[in-house]
């Protein structure tokens, strides 16, 4: 029997959910905190760890970080509320599997949790060789979108290095690949690097390789990223993430073509385009001596700016039909469409997950769907209570986004009991960024 540690400090609640994945044949441990989970996770027992955000002595966020260092082939999925759609994406982008909101439906875990114990799709950073198909990659109809075709059109048969900027769920990585099955490269591997799953320790060891007994736990010679994306293209996501020290061998790596693995005597020839994407706090990161300015230009040969699903309004009803096509398949249901009601709600929105969040409230609605068209009910109800970007005016707007900012940033930071450097950790800013709004928002 496949093996689950189930973190929730809710009992009743927790004994639900066991129940349900013990009748499905799955063999579960129960654990109500982090200090019981802990110890069974370090055990290796797990195959697999469903884990609620909100804990009594820390929050899902930590045992995430924690699971992958341990075993970075660990799945883990995240429980969250709908209002904490934020946290979720972040959890995404630092290893997770997938996260469900609450109230769970069981249907929904239970699809989840089959395919991450099958093995249908890996988050931790690994090769991914071209791939001929581009049916997950949509073409909108915006302005915006049609702009964005142009830019990938014009720099894909160049060799220049391209810095993809945007919102954590606007599809980074599927422009990352469409500019590499669109360049001289095609034929050639693609390695997408998810440079925030790094640790400080092995970063350099993943991306450049070592040689058998350069350090303690080097039992093997071992391939980098780098070396395995030779002739091809190599994908660093959230490169804001990389250590100095690994700044500096990345820029050697751009600007001699080589690189030379821990422990090694000589130098490795490599031929390999990087793309790197980010969000806005790089540029700022390289003024303030986080990020080497010289590594940030050489990166940047080439920008491109993928706008937040909230200002591509005109794409969101495209986005949905394909999403909802791709729910079909996957669930094996037969919905046509959404009706008036929803797509308004849809229009109003401001989407924080951008397309991530989209896609994941029209999987749930087509799960839970027994009618041809998505209706209002079958959506998640923070977003029905949502106050509408119609109607706001640009000062409203700015107003709501700097409230929204310093709530994030007060319930952060009381989350992790004013630990600075993993509120700045999950919140996506350097520590002087972190600092000044702060100061600027009176938190204490």
């Amino acid at each position: 029997m496949q093996k689950i540690l189930l973190t929730e400090d809710d009992i009743t609640y927790s004994r639900i959910i066991r129940n349900f994945l013990e009748k499905n044949n799955f063999e579960v441990q129960s654990a109500n905190s982090m200090a019981q989970a802990i110890p069974i996770i370090q055990s290796g027992w797990p195959q697999l760890i469903i884990t609620d955000y909100r804990l009594p002595d820390g929050n899902g966020l930590e045992l995430l970080e924690l699971s992958i260092k341990k075993k970075p082939d660990l799945r883990v999925i995240l429980i969250t509320n709908y209002s904490d759609i934020r946290i979720a994406v972040k959890a995404m982008k630092m290893g997770a599997y997938e996260y469900i909101t609450k109230p769970i439906n069981p249907d929904e875990l239970l699809i989840t949790v089959k395919e991450a114990l099958s093995g249908s799709q890996v988050s931790i950073p690994q090769i991914q060789f071209p791939d001929k198909k581009e049916s997950d990659y949509v073409k909108g109809k915006s302005a915006k979108a049609t702009k964005l075709e142009e830019f990938i059109s014009l720099v894909a048969p160049t060799e220049l290095s391209v810095l993809i900027l945007g919102e954590t769920g606007t599809g980074k990585e599927y422009v990352a690949k469409k500019i590499h099955q669109n360049s001289n490269r095609k034929d050639s591997p693609f390695v997408a690097i998810d440079c925030g799953a790094l640790s400080s320790e092995l970063a350099g060891s993943e991306l450049f390789g070592h040689i058998k007994g350069s350090f303690t736990g080097a039992l093997e010679n071992k391939i980098g990223h780098f070396e395995q994306a030779n002739g091809g293209t190599i994908f660093l996501d959230e490169v804001g993430n990389l250590g100095y020290d690994i700044q500096i061998k990345l820029l050697r790596a751009i600007e001699e073509r080589k690189i030379r693995k821990i422990g090694a005597n000589k130098e490795t020839d490599i031929d390999v385009r990087i793309i790197a994407a980010t969000n806005d706090v790089l540029k700022s990161g390289s003024q303030d001596g986080n990020f080497r300015e010289d590594l940030y230009h050489r990166l940047n040969e080439f920008t491109i700016n993928l706008e937040p699903l909230r200002n591509r309004k005109e794409d969101i009803r495209l986005f949905t039909a394909h999403f909802i096509h791709q729910s079909n398949q996957r669930l094996v249901r037969n919905v046509k469409d959404i009706d008036p009601e929803v797509e308004r709600i849809f229009m109003e929105y401001t989407w924080p997950g951008n397309l991530r969040e989209l896609k994941n409230i029209v999987r749930r609605a087509v799960l839970l769907c027994q009618e041809s068209f998505i209706t209002k009910d079958l959506l998640p109800q923070d977003l029905l209570v949502t106050k509408p970007l119609a109607g706001l005016d640009a000062e409203d707007y700015r107003r709501d986004l700097i409230n929204h900012e310093k709530e994030m940033i007060d319930r952060v930071l009381r989350e992790v009991r004013f630990n600075k450097s993993k509120a700045s950790q999950l919140l996506g800013m350097d520590r002087k960024t972190l600092y000044n709004k702060m100061e600027k928002y009176g938190l204490k």
